[in-house]
């Protein structure tokens, strides 16, 4: 089992607690979208996946490694190595160009490979682009770069908050479809926050959160 999340519990500042004994388990290759009303944790639990935060109770096991034993040097390590993320708003780095943008994930964890971004670039419709800057490009297009930079590195698990949140309904099917493309060539695992059930219909599985616990 690639991430395993056995019986986490997690308090927001304050001690009101947002995820009570949530247990998920996701295999290698496998895609599973996580829904549930705004506020209900979902971003708070794809965050303790990606070793970004710490959980109050539980386990969650990533690629056979325990988390809670781990300081953040220890997170970090292990996110260079087995994670990606995409997020709503992008997050690309503005000073940079996308092909700057595409291959930097995969540089920080030293697994930069020409051809594999050549391949990248093409496949989700960016070798024109390469020399441009984000704040050039429209939404769609820097959700690709995004999905692009994410892949680059080759995770294991990828894991996207809401990415289709900002475009349009034709981008949205776009970058959705490339998405889903690409982890199933790879043989990358998706975990993938939506408020769409549309969306979640194409995973292999859904799972609903609702008062902190997987309904």
């Amino acid at each position: 089992m690639l991430l395993t999340i056995d019986k986490v519990q997690k308090s927001y500042p304050g001690g009101r607690p947002v995820l009570r004994d949530v247990s998920l388990t996701l295999d290698q290759g496998q895609t599973l979208a996580l829904t549930g009303e705004s506020g209900s944790g979902k971003s708070t639990l794809l965050n303790l996946a990606a070793a970004l935060d710490s959980f109050d109770g539980g386990e969650i096991t990533l690629d056979g490694t325990a988390l809670s034993p781990l300081d953040d040097a220890g997170r970090a390590a292990l996110r260079r190595q087995s994670v990606s993320l995409v997020f709503q708003q992008f997050n690309l780095i503005p000073s940079l160009t996308v092909g700057q943008n595409l291959v930097f994930h995969a540089r920080l964890a030293g697994r930069e490979d020409a051809n594999w971004t050549g391949q990248l670039a093409e496949r989700l419709g960016l070798s024109d682009l390469l020399t441009r800057f984000p704040e050039s490009l429209s939404g769609g297009q820097q959700q690709r770069v995004a999905i692009g930079r994410a892949m680059a590195a080759r995770p294991k698990l990828l894991l996207a908050d809401e990415p289709t949140g900002n475009l349009d309904e034709t981008a949205s099917a776009n970058v959705l479809d490339l998405m889903l493309a690409l982890v199933a060539d790879t043989g990358a695992a998706l975990l993938l926050v939506t408020h769409s059930q549309n969306i979640a219909g194409r995973l292999d599985r859904h799972a609903h959160l609702a008062g902190g616990h997987i309904a």
